[in-house]
């Protein structure tokens, strides 16, 4: 049991690492390439770099909560997948309208990184769960 539990660790560690980094970079140094991201038609109902600002508090919280929440870590999963759900119209929006950012700057590799989001849904998701399967 201890041999399958130890890639879904590693897995939620790397997340957890993934998302506090994504997160502080939200907030710091890489605002203006994520205002980039967030599709326009947000701008109707709140600025882009409060979603920028909103999205990098909810990533902290999030990538830390994976591993300072072991009770409540098949929610915090669960949060997980929902809020990669949740970003990827701004994943849609980057590819759509061209915008480059971090180094997607050719339409093909702005693609490709859409078909890599289902993964992060699966890897949160997985990750989180002790052998259960997705229907339970």
């Amino acid at each position: 049991m201890a041999t399958r539990r130890r890639p879904r660790a590693v897995v939620r560690w790397l997340l957890a690492l993934a998302m506090v980094f994504a997160g502080l970079s939200h907030l710091f140094w890489a605002r203006r390439e994520f205002r980039a991201q967030v599709p326009d038609w947000t701008e109707k109902v709140i600025d882009k770099d409060a979603v920028v600002i909103g999205s990098g508090v909810a990533e902290v919280m999030l990538g830390g909560a994976l591993v300072a929440l072991p009770r409540s870590r098949s929610r915090v999963g669960a949060l997980l997948a929902a809020f990669y759900v949740a970003v990827f119209p701004g994943n849609v929006e980057q590819w759509r309208k061209g915008r480059n950012g971090f180094g997607l700057d050719t339409d093909r590799k702005r693609l490709l990184r859409l078909f890599f989001q289902p993964l992060l849904v699966w890897a949160a998701w997985w990750s989180t769960r002790e052998g259960r399967s997705w229907t339970r």
